[in-house]
């Protein structure tokens, strides 16, 4: 009898810890980064895509969703992928969301960290319009800039928006659980991934609802896209962009096209601090040491209400 009491209390006890650990490795499971090597594509040529899912995801109906420009600096550390192979910690995304989904200012969502292809990089980031004053503009282009147009038969940012736009977010949607619409689909970026998310948010204003344009290279090619922004903003009602911009390094010479960018806003109908917001740091230089630490700013933007 007391054999039998002995045994019924291990399997009791095996059984907890047995459910205890199955916990735990849930826990585990349940934050993910999913990459996918060399994603096809019939529009740009293949590139990784890392897929963070929040804490949670499991219990989670639907999620939206932030896609977002050279993703191999967004979740974590790396050399970089440009200049003198330096390490730097990457914008730890994954992170902020996380305190920031604790802090209650925003809620869960998936991200989307799409590579950017190196050399390339700049063909891919430029956007296609205005065409003919870009191509007024090209032959003033730096040489780093035309060697990428040149590896990459010319710019490419049409065909790398058609490549989100048509083949990884269909494919996202089909197997994550996204919620699928504009108001629920962001975009983010510094750099030239700042000025490829204005003009993505400007080409498919029904497909994305917010972008956060970091340290935005408006300076490429000498501010021609601003004027193709001023005339293709998306409508103000039902969109919102953030801008944000440095004094150090490149960011230097930001500010007057900025400022140019945010009297455009305001002709356009938009409204500081309640669907557009551009912050200036004084001090902060071009890299992703600042850029994870403003990163907040954009997407709590995202989320305010008024």
């Amino acid at each position: 009898m007391h054999k039998l009491v002995s045994i019924l209390i291990l399997l009791v006890f095996l059984c907890c810890v047995t459910e205890k650990s199955k916990t735990a490795y849930n826990r585990i499971l349940s934050e993910r980064y999913i990459v996918y090597n060399d994603f096809p594509s019939k529009y740009v040529i293949p590139r990784n895509i890392e897929i963070w899912l929040p804490t949670e995801y499991d219990n989670i109906q639907s999620l939206p969703v932030l896609y977002m420009f050279d993703g191999q600096t967004i979740f974590h550390g790396n050399k970089s992928w440009i200049g003198e192979n330096k390490y730097d910690h990457g914008w730890q995304v994954d992170l902020t969301l996380d305190s920031l989904y604790r802090l209650g200012t925003v809620p869960r969502m998936i991200v989307v960290g799409i590579f950017n292809t190196g050399l390339r990089r700049y063909s891919e980031y430029l956007p296609n319009q205005p065409i003919e004053k870009i191509k007024n503009q090209l032959e003033f282009a730096d040489e780093w800039a035309r060697k990428s147009l040149d590896a990459n038969g010319g710019i490419k940012s049409d065909s790398l928006l058609k490549f989100i736009v048509e083949e990884l977010k269909p494919y996202v949607d089909k197997t994550y659980k996204t919620k699928k619409g504009k108001d629920d689909t962001y975009l983010a970026g510094s750099s030239m991934g700042g000025l490829i998310s204005a003009y993505a948010i400007c080409k498919y204003p029904n497909i994305f609802g917010k972008a956060a344009c970091i340290s935005t290279h408006w300076p490429a090619l000498n501010g021609v896209f601003i004027e193709y922004f001023r005339r293709n903003l998306p409508d103000p009602k039902s969109h919102k962009i953030y801008f944000d911009y440095g004094s150090k390094g490149v960011d230097q010479y930001y500010e007057p096209y900025q400022l140019k960018v945010d009297s455009i806003m305001i002709s356009n109908g938009y409204e500081k601090n309640i669907n557009w917001l551009t912050k200036k740091f004084d001090g902060e230089d071009h890299n992703a040491e600042f850029w994870r630490k403003r990163f907040h700013h954009a997407i709590e933007f995202f989320f305010i209400e008024i």
